[in-house]
């Protein structure tokens, strides 16, 4: 009897809340239709996604908007229904309507409601490509806003196919130390780098599964082993070594500026476990920095610039683009330095360059000074095309806020970067693809479930992303502590 009755309840309880939880959802009636885009945040208005990439979640950028209810249909076919205070896609039928539409367009109609007026906009697409992206996911570091100390941050991994986000390493679990420039060989993991600064820091090589933990300072060279990039035979990695300073703007659009007294370019051969010098990028009078091997391994790229009297000159520090032969067999570097771009004729400074792994292009920053872009707002990217020698500023992705920070799939279809275009204050990761032209695509903010909220509540930014080919295993603190034994 007492089964009977608590079946007859659960079948009133259970249609009864179905017709509360719709009941509380508000559907377009009465709606007016206008001729304009809906402004809505993230603007994912006429970009191009992958079709493995997680829903592309939104909500309208004035918050007096109560609820928004958008359609999705696929040129090829499909349709997809999200209605709430933002638009919330189910993960498994967005997946389903990209894929039946690679190489086609999705079209998206929103209507919102607005102190009980629903209004219609009109349509916009969102162009599928035929490209996924070649990678399962992303590594970024997350770092809230301090100069002075080290706060809660941490090295993360995200899969770009859903919302699903891994801490690799947080440094509440060594607290006061900094981590940072966690790097990957061409997106595997099998290699990969990253680095602790602390009481217990260090430097950690990985290669196959074994591990060298290096001291987090090497005083023969200066300073720590940072900004770091693999060879693609996997045996060496590129380093610079800066001895770093920041100080603060009093006035204008800039806080802060980080600056280098010192710094060099070295290589590390994890094989013979020794440091590869040379007086070609390691010369007393110049600051060379952020290495970069080319995909082929036969070229090694890196910036420099001449020294100045720090701090009062430190807007006359400008960066050239360089490079310079490097030998596998012999893990020797030519005896020519050549000069890609110039900044004495350009009047302008290098940073960050990043080779296309198809050969073709290297990505970089420009900037009026210095390296550190992420504090610069006219930080722009630009594209040199290794083939003609001519380079352009990507103006289908900058913004009047600095981009930087950026890295290409093994496919080099997709690139991720990093702006502060939203707010100026943190610094976001974005996605844009090339054709063959190098043309990009109009960039999208990565999706977020709710993204509104998501970043309004986060005060971190991401910093140092890169792609990875397979999810990391997380590192423990014990493995850390190892280094000092």
């Amino acid at each position: 009897m007492k089964q009977q009755i608590l079946l007859r309840w659960r079948g009133f309880v259970i249609p009864t809340l179905l017709i509360l939880l719709l009941g509380c959802q508000s559907r377009p009636v009465d709606v007016r239709q206008i001729n304009e885009l809906p402004a809505i945040w993230p603007d994912y208005t006429d970009v191009t996604i992958p079709a493995n990439i997680a829903p592309i979640d939104f909500a309208m950028a004035d918050d007096a908007f109560e609820t928004i209810d958008v359609t999705v249909k696929g040129s090829k076919g499909g349709s997809l229904h999200a209605n709430g205070s933002c638009a919330d896609f189910d993960i498994d039928e967005w997946h389903a309507l990209l894929s039946a539409n690679k190489g086609a367009s999705l079209t998206f109609t929103v209507c919102a409601e607005k102190d009980g007026q629903w209004t219609q906009y009109r349509d916009f697409e969102v162009f599928v490509s035929a490209d996924e992206i070649d990678a399962w996911g992303i590594t970024y570091r997350r770092i809230p806003p301090s100069y002075e100390i080290y706060s809660r941050m941490g090295i993360y991994q995200r899969c770009l196919s859903n919302f699903e986000e891994t801490a690799l390493f947080e440094n509440n679990q060594m607290p006061g130390h900094c981590v940072n420039c966690h790097t990957t060989n061409r997106t595997n993991p099998d290699q990969y780098v990253w680095h602790i600064r602390g009481k217990h820091g260090t430097t950690i090589i990985s290669v196959n599964g074994h591990q060298e933990l290096l001291p987090a300072r090497i005083d023969s060279l200066g300073g720590p082993m940072v900004y770091p990039y693999w060879h693609p035979g996997g045996r060496y990695c590129a380093f610079s070594t800066n001895t770093t300073s920041q100080m603060f703007h009093t006035a204008g659009r800039k806080r802060i500026e980080v600056y280098d007294s010192a710094s060099d370019v070295f290589i590390y051969d994890t094989e013979t476990h020794t440091v590869l010098r040379d007086t070609l990028i390691m010369q007393s009078q110049w600051a060379e920095n952020t290495p970069a091997f080319s995909p082929d391994g036969c070229w090694l790229y890196f910036t420099t610039a001449r020294r100045q009297a720090y701090p009062m000159d430190y807007d006359k520090e400008k960066y050239s683009l360089c490079r310079v032969a490097f030998n596998e067999k012999t893990g020797r570097l030519g005896q020519q330095v050549d000069t890609l771009i110039n900044s004495a004729v350009t009047g302008k400074s290098v940073t960050w360059p990043s080779p296309s792994y198809d050969g073709r292009y290297v990505m970089y920053t420009q900037t009026d000074y210095g390296y550190f872009s992420v504090w610069h707002p006219e930080a722009d990217l630009w594209l040199l095309d290794l083939q003609t020698g001519e380079s352009r500023p990507l103006d289908e992705v900058n913004s009047p806020r600095a981009e930087s920070l950026h890295r290409w799939t093994p496919s080099s279809r997709w690139f991720l970067f990093t702006s502060r275009r939203d707010d100026g204050l943190y610094t976001r990761i974005y996605f844009a693809a090339t054709d063959a032209d190098g043309q990009a695509t109009k960039p999208f903010l990565l999706p977020q479930r709710n993204p509104k909220e998501y970043y309004r509540q986060s005060f971190y930014s991401f910093n140092t992303p890169d792609f990875s080919c397979r999810p990391l295993v997380p590192h423990t603190r014990e493995q850390i502590l190892m280094s000092n034994h």
